[in-house]
């Protein structure tokens, strides 16, 4: 939003539900009907208000994920290597493992494209 002195008003006519409307959906976004509205008349029609706060949590639940599954297959690497070292490893496991950490790679690489999306959408 452009940045001044705020000294115009504009008015606007609504109904019961469409007040209830908008302020269901400020509340929703964490932000103020005002700014809500400037931004949906002013903006760029690709801008998308969005609850900060909310996305936070959900990228941090998305951490914690990938955390916990690379703390996975690093155990299931280190008792990989044990039954190698004993001479206990079946080559199937093998093969399907290195099929699964592939789909998982693929996964991880989606999820960083569409993180560094995101960011880039709410730089601009």
């Amino acid at each position: 939003m452009a940045s001044g002195k705020k000294e115009f008003l504009l008015k606007a006519k609504l109904t019961a539900e469409e007040n209830k409307q908008i302020i269901a959906m400020a509340k929703q976004l964490g932000v103020s009907r005002s700014e809500l509205i400037k931004s949906r008349l002013l903006a760029n029609h690709r801008q998308v208000l969005i609850n900060a706060a909310k996305l936070l949590v959900l990228l941090d639940g998305i951490g914690a994920e990938l955390g916990r599954s690379g703390n996975n297959i690093n155990q299931l690497a280190r008792h990989a290597n044990i039954l190698n070292k004993r001479g206990m490893l079946d080559g199937e496991i093998v093969t399907e493992f290195h099929a699964l950490f592939s789909v998982y790679l693929d996964q991880h690489l989606e999820i960083q494209k569409l993180m560094r999306q995101i960011i880039r959408l709410m730089k601009s």
